[in-house]
């Protein structure tokens, strides 16, 4: 068996060699040697496939199944097209018809007819050219059946790779890529990665890239600042000395090539790197110059007096270029700072605490500058710049001002006039320039000082008294103003107050001054009303005030005979009635007052007591307070006689008005009341016109064209104080040449009025009249109608007085006809 198959094997190798044909048993397959491939190297292709025999009754052993080994078919073939690719046969096509077909994914399935074949022949074909990146391979089956569509072998699987050729280029994702590193880096710090994509086949040449640069720019300070890792795109620095403030950005051209970077038979694809240098802060500010000067005006606070300037190579407006000033000496006192101009950088010197030329004519300060951020940890720097600035005070006139101020004397009240209270001087701070100065007032509420103009001595000119208006908590207060003659002049002001002592020169008066007490002296359970508590009051402060001594005068003897006086406390006493009656009235009773000054003063003042009859809680009644106050039994009777007439005349007034005010808003008259003919009519009316005017159906009236309502309702007189519920009367129509005795016209225009005004009066006062013309279907509403057709005789309208004048003067033979 061994021997058999090599045997058959030396045969098929001659065979290959000389025919190019492979049998075996009854499955043939024809090859052709050729040489596509892309590397050069010869390619066996089936050119027959036959189906493999199964079990047949004349022989004596089964056949064995093929793997039919894979298809490669090249991408982007040229043609022409449809290309043969194989031929499938079966060994039964001798003795039947058999017929061919193909199944799968390029065939009957989506990509449709990419692949086709003879049914007859078997001969399968590729009809256009394939592309690997669109789908790398195939799987199709080979079906043989009989004319009937009966099988005739078992399907065969084809497999169909297509070889993958170099026709995509390396593709990067984006055409610019942005980078950065910092300044002053070391050789081989990572700076970016670039990275391109190629379609072809990774594992091959054709999809294999490699990356390298291909110009830097600009070269400074070496061409080869930077390198790329050729497999990963990976870009790092080679070389030392990147300085942003010599070259700010690199610009990289960066090459990738497939085929593993073959440049004769590889395929080429660029890209821009464009490396920012970021900065560090590895240059620190310096003055531009070392000394700086400025000036000061003198008691000026948030100017700026000096500004500095300095450079720094970093990035302006970052950290690393903002600058910091700091006053090292020159200024104990913290009159200047120094702030950092946010646009230019400059510092600008500003004054915050106010100088004074006689103090300090100039100042010497010391100044620093650095940076927000520190200084790179690499960076060999010298100490921090320093400057020398030079601010001069420039003396300005100064105010006077008053060294004491206010200034607080004390006097005794009641000093005379012309007494020197002191010497209110004010003084010059311009110490280094001789200037006079001059004083004047500027408040004195009560005119009360006046003030030298040279030495500011402080003289009265009326007595000071401390109980004025103008003295507050015993302090009278007045300011004075102090000019120089400088150019310009200024002016200083001082308040001057003088604390007033208080000397006993008001005598108390008694509270109060007025009082009532009962008539008879009552029980002990009623004292309250045959007594009367009595004080003091005094203009004075302590220790010239209270307690006070209240004591009954000796003249007239009758005041010590009907009162007395005993004291409850050191402010407080009591008068009282010693006699058990006293006849109602008013009466004046003296009491003296003395308080405690040294020496006291006293006051005689008089109590107006009132005496009335009393209830019996000891309380004055009415009746007895009228009677005290001097007045008999009719003059009373009188007063309240007068006090009920005035009443009544105060309700009849008030009655008439309100009558006045309902007449009004019920007739409101639309023209002149003398020359209202309605007023008239409805007075009429209500005075009634005669027997044969009480029996109308004043309804009529509201409707004198369309009565089809009224007809239907019952008989009698309905409510005209209510607009009807019916549709808007049509009047009838007015002739040409309107009779000039008609009183219509008027009645009609004011309805109209009337019925547009929304204070109209209610609708009675006009709708009873509403229309009296010609085409009315109501019955005579008075005796001035009549039945005869000629001329009518009004001249008895003169009779019945001024009302109906004006009816007199429109129908009566005075008037036209």
């Amino acid at each position: 068996m061994g021997s058999h198959c090599l045997s058959e094997l030396l045969n098929l190798f001659q065979l290959l060699q000389s025919s190019n044909t492979i049998c075996h048993d009854y499955l043939c397959i024809y090859l052709n040697v050729t040489s596509d491939d892309h590397h050069g190297k010869p390619q066996l292709r089936p050119s027959v496939i036959t189906f493999p025999w199964q079990r047949r009754p004349s022989a004596g052993r089964q056949k064995r199944d093929w793997v039919i080994p894979p298809i490669n078919v090249p991408e982007n073939s040229r043609g022409p097209f449809p290309q043969m690719l194989v031929r499938i046969r079966s060994d039964q096509d001798r003795d039947i018809q058999i017929r061919y077909s193909i199944t799968g994914a390029g065939a009957d399935q989506p990509p449709n007819e990419v692949y086709s074949i003879d049914p007859v022949a078997g001969k399968m074909f590729v009809t256009r050219p394939l592309d690997r990146e669109e789908r790398s391979s195939y799987h199709l089956r080979a079906h043989a059946v009989d004319m009937n569509g009966n099988k005739v072998e078992n399907p065969i699987d084809l497999y169909i790779y297509v070889i993958d050729m170099n026709d995509n280029r390396p593709e990067f994702r984006n055409q610019v890529y942005n980078g950065s590193v910092n300044e002053g880096t070391r050789p081989g710090t990572y700076v970016m990665s670039l990275t391109a994509n190629d379609a072809d086949d990774d594992t091959t040449a054709n999809g294999m890239v490699r990356y390298r640069i291909l110009s830097q720019s600009p070269h400074s300070p070496i061409p080869n600042m930077f390198t790329i890792n050729s497999e990963t795109g990976d870009i790092v620095t080679m070389a030392a000395g990147l300085d942003r403030e010599k070259v700010s950005q690199y610009t990289i051209i960066v090459q990738a090539t497939d085929m593993e970077g073959n440049l004769n038979f590889g395929l080429s694809n660029t890209a821009t790197a464009l490396i920012s240098v970021t900065d560090v802060n590895d240059n620190p500010p310096e003055f531009t110059s070392k000394t700086f000067s400025g000036e000061v005006p003198e008691n000026r606070v948030n100017i700026v007096v000096a500004n500095l300037t300095v450079t720094d190579l970093d990035k302006p407006h970052t950290r690393n270029w903002n600058a910091v000033y700091r006053i090292v000496s020159g200024d104990p006192s913290g009159h200047f700072i120094v702030r950092t101009n946010p646009v230019t950088n400059d510092g600008m010197v500003t004054v915050v605490r106010p100088v004074d030329y006689e103090m300090n004519r100039a100042f010497m300060l010391k100044v620093v500058v650095s940076n927000q951020e520190d200084l790179a940890s690499d960076i060999q720097s010298s100490l921090q710049s320093t400057a020398g600035v030079t601010i001069s005070v420039v003396d300005v006139n100064e105010a006077p001002f008053f060294p004491s101020n206010p200034k607080v004397v004390r006097f005794e009240e009641g000093v005379p006039a012309g007494t020197t209270l002191t010497t209110f001087a004010a003084t010059d701070p311009d110490r280094f320039v001789h200037q006079m100065v001059r004083y004047s007032k500027l408040n004195d509420p009560a005119s009360w000082l006046s003030i030298n103009v040279t030495n500011g001595q402080i003289v009265t000119t009326d007595v000071l008294d401390r109980e004025s208006v103008f003295v507050k908590n015993n302090v009278y207060e007045a300011t004075f103003l102090a000019a120089d003659n400088g150019s310009p002049s200024t002016t200083g002001t001082g308040t001057l107050q003088i604390y007033l002592i208080d000397v006993n020169d008001n005598a108390p008066a008694l509270v109060p001054r007025e009082a009532q007490i009962c008539e008879r002296l009552r029980s002990h359970s009623n004292a309250n009303g045959n007594s009367i508590n009595i004080t003091a009051s005094d203009a004075d402060a302590d220790p010239n005030v209270g307690p006070f001594i209240f004591e009954l005068p000796t003249h007239p003897p009758s005041i010590r005979r009907n009162w007395t006086v005993s004291r409850l406390n050191g402010d407080y006493a009591q008068l009282r009635l010693r006699i058990q009656h006293l006849d109602a009235g008013v009466y004046d009773v003296p009491v003296v007052v003395s308080d405690s000054g040294n020496p006291p003063l006293s006051s005689r003042s008089v109590i107006k007591v009132k005496a009335c009859p009393c209830d019996e809680h000891g309380d004055c009644t009415v009746a007895g307070a009228v009677a005290a106050a001097g007045l008999g039994t009719g003059a009373i009777i009188a007063i309240l006689i007068c006090i009920i007439i005035l009443l009544i005349l105060v309700l009849i007034f008030v009655g008439w008005i309100k009558r006045r005010e309902k007449e009004r808003q019920t007739k409101q008259l639309l023209i002149d009341p003398e020359d209202d003919v309605r007023d008239n009519i409805l007075k009429y009316d209500e005075e009634g016109g005669g027997e044969e005017d009480q029996d109308y159906d004043l309804s009529q009236l509201q409707q004198p064209e369309s009565l089809e309502h009224i007809i239907s309702k019952a008989s009698g007189v309905r409510r005209v104080d209510e607009r009807p519920a019916v549709a808007e009367a049509q009047y009838p129509t007015r002739p040409t040449l309107p009779h000039p005795g008609d009183i219509g016209d008027f009645i009609h225009e004011g309805l109209r009025a009337a019925d547009n005004d929304p204070t109209a009066p209610p609708y009675d006062s006009l709708l009873v009249f509403d229309y009296e013309g010609s085409g009315s279907t109501a019955g005579s509403v008075s005796s001035l109608d009549s039945s005869s057709t000629g001329d009518q005789d009004y001249d008895y309208l003169d009779d019945w007085g001024p009302r109906f004048k004006k009816l007199a003067d429109m129908y009566g033979s005075g008037g036209d006809d």
